[in-house]
């Protein structure tokens, strides 16, 4: 099975650049289908779905790989060498944007730079450094994954999406949290919300563009202005948007945004 069935790997554009559009956890490459056409004009634009969510190959989902983030950003190196990809632009939402993280560190030469939409290094507080919640908290919200994935994922959306005048955002939302195969979605939850890649952010060799929304109850605006501040070359622009899914909820503040820094 090729790597570009694996991923549900989807081109289009007619630029030389080309931009690539990473979604976030519980979600598929359809959460940028307000956002990514607006860049075919001038790039070659690539989506695709991590392993386990969208149309992705289920049958490759490998527990040892992705007990790590870097198994999903192994992915996106094969998906660029395989495209012979060259100074791309990286789009990651939410966990996505450490995915792009571990993906240009390891292997810079794919990258020109890095946008992160929402990122977060760390979900839970330690020390001096706070993350947003508590490890406590942390578990909690997974052991409420695995009990219900169905019963969390209605109870959750909302919150995350925010935007309580537009219901839709979170049904959506919902719903797509809902398509995702249980026993992955459970995986990635825990790998994504015990993930610690702070001491990764200065060593990122690319410029960056870090989004930061208003009223984000999962990567909050203090978190942003920390990824900001500890990486070596990056801007950080806070967006009117509130939630933490500015890519449905205000696709033209996104696009605008992105078009400025690249």
């Amino acid at each position: 099975m090729s790597l570009l069935h694996r991923n549900n790997v989807q081109e289009a554009g007619k630029g030389q650049r080309a931009i690539i559009f990473a979604h976030g956890f519980g979600c598929d490459q359809n959460m940028w289908r307000f956002v990514a056409p607006a860049f075919e004009a001038d790039f070659r634009t690539v989506l695709f779905d991590h392993v386990g969510a969208g149309r992705s190959d289920l049958g490759a989902y490998d527990p040892k790989k992705y007990a790590s983030l870097q198994g999903y950003a192994d992915d996106v190196l094969e998906i660029a060498k395989e495209l012979d990809l060259k100074d791309a632009v990286f789009v990651g939402h939410s966990v996505s944007s450490m995915i792009g993280v571990l993906a240009s560190i390891k292997q810079p030469e794919f990258f020109e730079s890095l946008v992160m939409v929402g990122p977060s290094p760390r979900y839970i507080n330690d020390d001096d450094y706070d993350g947003g919640f508590t490890e406590s908290q942390i578990e909690e919200l997974l052991s409420s994954l695995d009990d219900n994935h169905m019963g969390w994922s209605a109870a959750m959306a909302p919150g995350i999406m925010g935007n309580p005048d537009r219901p839709e955002l979170a049904e959506e939302l919902t719903n797509s949290f809902c398509r995702t195969d249980p026993e992955i979605a459970k995986q990635f939850a825990r790998v994504t919300f015990m993930s610690d890649n702070r001491a990764d952010l200065p060593n990122v060799p690319v410029r960056t563009l870090v989004l930061q929304c208003k009223d984000d109850i999962i990567a909050g605006e203090h978190v942003g202005e920390y990824v900001h501040q500890r990486l070596p070359r990056s801007e950080l622009v806070i967006l009117n948007a509130t939630g933490h899914c500015p890519n449905l909820s205000a696709p033209e503040e996104v696009i605008s945004a992105i078009k400025a820094f690249v």
